[in-house]
């Protein structure tokens, strides 16, 4: 293979992009990486190793006009390279995409279905589908499901305590952050070997956050289900709820639908118990002086203690704990807070090395080995792609 794939990864104020050579064995650090960000603000900001442009998007259509920049900002990077496909992160891919696909036209109106499942996501991956297919000539377009990796969950995992024609209409747990997930059982192999294959838990914590159980480096149990916002408390995203406060939001405080959903996924979570903000850095920052803050983050660590727990049941023990994406990789106070809940276990961290976000944060005496690895969905949709290339060459 030759050629070069673009990674898109497309949220609803950001664009995130990333350039692989097309290899039987793809580099995992990207040749070109970059985003623009502020794509609803009147100005956006391209950033791309070292480079910075200011973007003037204008009101309509700023995304078709961000995601130009991006095509544009590539094309003149790659000169006389060529462009041999595109892969796109897409969040959910229901219960028919387990495995990449072929963006057409058709398969693009089949993803439209799955917007309500994953309104902050899905729709702008779709949108720079959709563009992309006007461009001349059309890149091949991969999409990517974050849902995929979850597809060996067991019918037990799947099923919601609801009436059997929900199962039958496809109301059940999907799981997500499943590109993440995916490359730790890669990485965690070649790193630990056989270690990694026994009972495994993968907490994913950035500004959205879920849990993964694995045996033999596959899911068995997720804390994400139905939607992204089921499972822990996130940056602004509420986690499980009990069904009947909704109710009694909708009907006390006379909610409309949308107003529960803008709510739940844009004021609730750390930002929401905290009012103050969506990072835990932020409130560890104030909690000695913040009473609102203190409590944000005590429940923040709470739910994710209880949730490793019961994934600990399910799993019937517990071998390693591996941390990842923005928080889990990079903030020791909240990954020792969270492991302080685990000493029932035999679990101690290295307080040396996990100040120093070493691989093993762990002690050399600890029956749980307590990991931290950084995560690259980007890398894992490219190899995918460049996977595909030869069917579709052939």
């Amino acid at each position: 293979m030759s050629g070069v794939i673009l990674v898109l990864n497309c949220g609803s104020s950001s664009i995130k992009f990333a350039l692989f050579d097309a290899a039987t064995d793809i580099a995992r650090t990207p040749r070109l990486h970059g985003k623009v960000d502020g794509v609803t603000e009147p100005e956006a900001t391209l950033t791309s190793q070292g480079y910075s442009q200011a973007l003037i998007l204008g009101r309509e259509q700023p995304y078709h006009h961000a995601l130009t920049h991006i095509i544009s900002h590539v094309e003149r990077y790659l000169a006389d390279e060529r462009l041999v496909a595109v892969a796109h992160r897409v969040v959910h891919g229901g219960t028919r995409y387990t495995s990449p696909v072929l963006v057409d036209a058709a398969v693009l109106a089949d993803l439209r279905s799955y917007i309500p499942l994953a309104p902050l996501h899905q729709p702008f991956a779709l949108e720079a589908m959709e563009i992309l297919l006007s461009l001349d000539p059309v890149p091949p377009q991969i999409a990517c499901f974050d849902t995929a990796f979850h597809h060996t969950l067991p019918d037990v995992e799947r099923m919601l305590p609801l009436p059997w024609s929900a199962w039958e209409r496809g109301l059940r747990r999907y799981g997500f952050h499943g590109l993440s997930y995916e490359y730790q059982s890669i990485v965690l192999a070649e790193r630990y070997g056989d270690a990694a294959r026994g009972r495994t838990i993968i907490a994913h914590l950035g500004s959205g956050a879920s849990l993964c159980a694995m045996q033999n480096l596959r899911s068995v149990a997720t804390t994400m289900g139905f939607s992204a916002l089921d499972g822990l408390m996130m940056g602004t995203r509420c986690g499980a709820l009990d069904p009947g406060a909704l109710l009694y939001l909708m009907e006390i405080d006379k909610l409309s639908p949308a107003e529960l959903g803008r709510q739940l996924y844009h004021e609730s979570g750390l930002l929401g118990v905290s009012g103050h903000s969506a990072d835990p850095r932020a409130l560890l920052e104030v909690e000695n002086s913040n009473a609102q803050a203190r409590a944000a983050l005590a429940l923040y660590i709470r739910r994710i203690v209880r949730e490793i727990g019961a994934l600990v049941a399910v799993l019937g023990g517990l071998e390693m704990l591996v941390f990842t994406a923005g928080v889990g990789e990079h903030n020791a106070t909240i990954r020792q807070r969270i492991c302080q809940g685990f000493a029932y276990l035999g679990l101690a961290i290295d307080d040396e090395a996990n100040g120093q976000h070493a691989y093993l944060v762990s002690t050399s005496d600890s029956r749980v080995k307590v990991a931290v690895e950084p995560s690259n969905e980007e890398w894992v949709a490219a190899c995918k792609a460049a996977n595909m290339l030869p069917h579709l060459s052939g």
